[in-house]
């Protein structure tokens, strides 16, 4: 499947009470490489395992491929990823015809809020809510995989 998404920084809290649902995320990686980037994920309850292809030339397209694991399974595989585990807290909030995920990072990456869309082209119109500020589509800094490298407290 091809994951179309763009990033953006955000401006100010008010996501938090448009949200309608919330829930804290941990993640590793067992691979980060660029060509392919394997993921470890516990988001509220659920374990997922997800390997995600190079981006195309802008950013905004690449492979992905996730399935659902046991709590057990996420939690053990955690324990082989490569250092830098990522925390978050994720709101998600409904504008338009889209839901809009907003993660506002913790640990290393405290102080980053950032929001991510999903949509069925490059080129889909979606509405903008008034709290996202500058696009950081395809800037390879602000992807999950390069923040448990580099995170956002030594920018």
């Amino acid at each position: 499947m091809i994951e179309i998404e763009r990033k953006f920084l955000v401006t100010s809290d008010k996501y938090k009470t448009e949200a309608f649902k919330q829930s804290r995320i941990v993640q590793g990686f067992l691979n980060t490489k660029k060509e392919r980037t394997v993921r470890v994920r516990i988001k509220g309850d659920k374990g997922f395992l997800t390997i995600k292809g190079e981006s195309n030339s802008n950013g905004l397209s690449r492979f992905e491929w996730e399935r659902e694991i046991s709590i057990i399974e996420a939690e053990n595989l955690l324990k082989l990823c490569e250092k830098g585990v990522i925390e978050k807290i994720r709101y998600e909030v409904k504008v338009g015809n889209h839901i809009f995920e907003v993660d506002e990072f913790n640990g290393d990456n405290t102080g980053l809020v950032m929001a991510e869309i999903e949509l069925a082209s490059e080129t889909e119109i979606y509405e903008k809510p008034n709290w996202l500020g500058e696009e950081v589509t395809g800037d390879i800094r602000y992807y999950n995989a390069q923040l448990s490298k580099q995170p956002y407290k030594i920018w």
